[in-house]
């Protein structure tokens, strides 16, 4: 059975580039009927928080990247790290070192100095020397010194790397804690990982990771290493660039399906589809489909693909993610509070690109939005007062829907000589304070004629001042 993983660090947000390598390792283990596993890799002590922790499982909630195990934790596991380490000491696959930090420093020093690539010289390899007093050692591999490490990449094709370009890399600190190229490697062996699904930031590390699993006697994995993201300029992906928590996107009003249809064409791609569900990615899904390139974020891409998703989406269900921002824009949508929010959803998602601004959209249901000076000058002229207090009295009789309330508007253009922006556009403002709106007849049958009148009301009085 095809095992897959995600294995962040919680050290930070889950970010674009993250989220898109567990979407990967996510879309190749249901495409095969496997197992997606997830582990938090949170070794780095200083740096490991649990608000990293329980923001990546949040922002893995949100995306609906479900996993089958875990999350498991490095932390808990130090004494399977440290069984295994004694067990290469024993069978000679790994010594310990006593080299200090400062002696390593000037070492490397000496290597740069010479113009020569710092690394471990392995001095306490094969040394008899007495063991400092009082000082606690690493544990280091003894990585092959002769021949060459090859693996067969699903992305990038066959990679080779000569053991003398490697040195003794060292596999438990001082303190006990594993470094990551031990720990992972552990973690992927006893779970049983068969497919190693990352970003080729970590290539370098795989025949480092592979020494280690032939010293163990252990079965390699398939690896897959995906090319990193780039920003629209070319440059590595920042936050400038939009590489933000994936938690941001939601809470700047993207749709989740959006933005895991978007990450899963950052990189590969099926024929000619740009708009899919979580069920054809699932089914389409292929390591061999992606791209040896580097893949850039678009912002705006993103933006056009969740509009694509807004328009299709539940009307019920944007109210309910517009609902919270409404409030807090001042906007009363409980009962008798304006019109069915679902409602007016529906009426403006064809307008906006995100849930944010749908609610931006959507204030002028349920308060009245004081129209800009420009606005005012414009449309709330002293000639447009008697037209439409004539038409308030037809709005008043007219039948209540999109045909009756056009009717009216334009027998009040014909009734004043008038075209029928001439009435529709002072109207519109008049009534929600915007300029741009759904077609005016709609927008005032959700508003429902008794508050309709009440603003003309309101505003006839003020206007012109």
């Amino acid at each position: 059975m095809i095992r897959t993983r995600f294995a962040p660090s919680p050290t930070g947000y889950l970010h674009v580039g993250g989220a898109r390598t567990a979407l990967f390792s996510w879309a190749y283990a249901r495409r095969h009927g496997g197992r997606f596993i997830l582990r938090i890799e949170d070794t780095d002590l200083e740096r490991s928080t649990a608000q990293s922790t329980q923001g990546i499982l949040d922002g893995m909630d949100w995306l609906g990247l479900d996993h089958d195990e875990g999350p498991f934790h490095q932390m808990q596991r130090l004494s399977r790290y440290h069984e295994v380490a004694e067990q290469l000491l024993r069978e000679g696959h790994a010594y310990r070192c006593y080299a200090s930090r400062e002696e390593l420093e000037a070492l490397r020093e000496r290597q740069r100095a010479a113009g020569l690539k710092p690394r471990y010289d392995g001095r306490w390899r094969d040394s008899k020397a007495i063991p400092p007093a009082g000082v606690e050692p690493v544990v280091r591999l003894k990585n092959p010194l002769e021949g060459e490490v090859t693996f067969r990449d699903l992305v990038k094709g066959d990679v080779t790397v000569a053991n003398a370009e490697l040195d003794d890399l060292v596999l438990l600190r001082a303190d006990g804690v594993p470094t990551y190229n031990f720990g992972v490697v552990i973690d992927d062996l006893d779970m049983n990982i068969t497919h190693v699904i990352r970003g080729d930031d970590h290539v370098n590390n795989t025949p480092r990771q592979i020494n280690i699993l032939k010293a163990l006697g252990a079965s390699l994995p398939q690896y897959a290493h995906v090319p990193m993201i780039l920003g629209p300029d070319g440059e590595r992906l920042s936050k400038r660039h939009g590489a933000v928590s994936v938690i941001q996107y939601r809470d700047d009003g993207y749709l989740p399906e959006a933005l895991v249809n978007y990450l899963a064409r950052l990189g590969w791609s099926h024929g000619d589809e740009e708009v899919f569900s979580r069920e054809q990615l699932v089914e389409w899904f292929d390591l061999a489909a992606i791209n040896r390139a580097p893949a850039r974020f678009d912002p705006e891409k993103l933006r056009w693909l969740n509009q694509q998703y807004l328009k299709f989406a539940d009307d019920a269900r944007l109210a309910g993610l517009a609902r919270p921002l409404l409030e807090a824009r001042g906007c009363d949508v409980g009962a008798g509070g304006g019109p069915d929010p679902a409602r007016v959803a529906g009426l403006l998602k064809e307008r906006v690109a995100t849930v944010t601004e749908l609610a931006d959209a959507a204030v002028y249901f349920y308060r009245f939005m004081v129209p800009s000076d420009e606005s005012r000058a414009r449309y709330l002229t002293p000639a447009v007062r008697a037209p439409l207090a004539d038409l308030r009295g037809r709005l008043a009789t007219a039948t209540w829907d999109d045909h009756g309330i056009q009717d009216a508007i334009k027998a009040t253009a014909a009734a004043h000589g008038l075209k029928m922006p001439g009435v529709a556009m002072p109207l519109r403002v008049m009534v929600t304070g915007e300029a741009q709106t759904p077609s005016i007849d709609r927008v005032l049958e959700l508003l429902g004629r008794k508050e309709t009148l009440r603003r003309l009301d309101e505003r006839l009085a003020a206007y012109p001042a």
